[in-house]
């Protein structure tokens, strides 16, 4: 007699990971687009261009991105696949600095089907997901070294 035992639980397979590149190309006067090498686009500009991110709106859709795919997993697990999310992200640009001195998030959910100790409890391992792996908000929260070089035609 065979003595059977359970496969062991493994993660879905990972697909060996093309490096990303990223790169912006000047498309007009104060204009370039944004791509990546999986085929991604957008567009930049200066402000009031339609159809286009300024790229401190681009700062705060990527914060924003960041904050909601981050939390995504811990939420589906409880609110189930289909839930609806917002996730707003907003503050002023100091001009005189030429920085966001302070932006603020605000996480919009359907949890009207949970008791309060069960949105509570689902809201705190929200957060802690976030702080963990958002990758946009810790860099933010962090700062970070941007190194510049310039290359050259001659």
């Amino acid at each position: 007699m065979s003595e059977q035992t359970a496969a062991p639980q493994t993660a879905a397979p990972t697909l060996a990971a093309e490096p990303v590149e990223l790169w912006v190309e000047r498309t007009g006067t104060r204009a370039y687009t944004g791509r990546n090498n999986r085929g991604g686009e957008v567009l930049i500009a200066s402000q009031g261009v339609p159809g286009a991110f300024t790229p401190g709106e681009l700062l705060k859709i990527a914060l924003a991105g960041c904050t909601g795919l981050s939390a995504d997993f811990t939420l589906s697990r409880r609110l189930g696949d289909n839930f609806d999310a917002t996730v707003r992200v907003s503050g002023d640009a100091d001009r005189e600095n030429e920085l966001y001195p302070e932006l603020n998030e605000s996480f919009e959910l359907d949890m009207s089907e949970l008791d309060e100790e069960s949105r509570q409890r689902l809201l705190v391992a929200a957060q802690r997901a976030i702080d963990k792996v958002c990758t946009v908000g810790r860099t933010l929260k962090a700062g970070t070294v941007v190194n510049l070089s310039f290359t050259i035609d001659e």
